[in-house]
């Protein structure tokens, strides 16, 4: 079962202690990530999207970030990271997909 996260319009310094919260307690499943409403995303939140993204790797589980704004996109490129960086992919078997 996949478990879903929708963010929140703006990912800064106030958003990064829940949005930490929102991941430590959907660890362990599948998880979609809905960032549709993203309008501005802060160094502190992209933090916590990596060290999201580095848990599900350790853990085996599947992290999808998904509905993309082109602006979430822009400002990802700013800070020299990309959508695909912040999702992982696991195969059913548990063997886990090179980064």
């Amino acid at each position: 079962m996949t478990d879903g996260l929708e963010l929140p319009p703006v990912l800064d310094l106030i958003a990064a202690p829940g949005l930490l919260e929102a991941f430590v307690g959907r660890r362990g499943h599948e998880l979609a990530v809905n960032a549709a409403a993203v309008q501005r995303l802060g160094a502190q939140c992209l933090q916590v999207l990596l060290a999201a993204r580095a848990a599900w790797a350790a853990d085996g589980q599947t992290l999808r970030i998904e509905n993309i704004p082109d602006d979430f996109s822009m400002t990802l490129e700013l800070m020299g990271v990309t959508s695909a960086d912040l999702a992982h992919n696991a195969f059913t078997d548990g063997k886990e997909l090179a980064a």
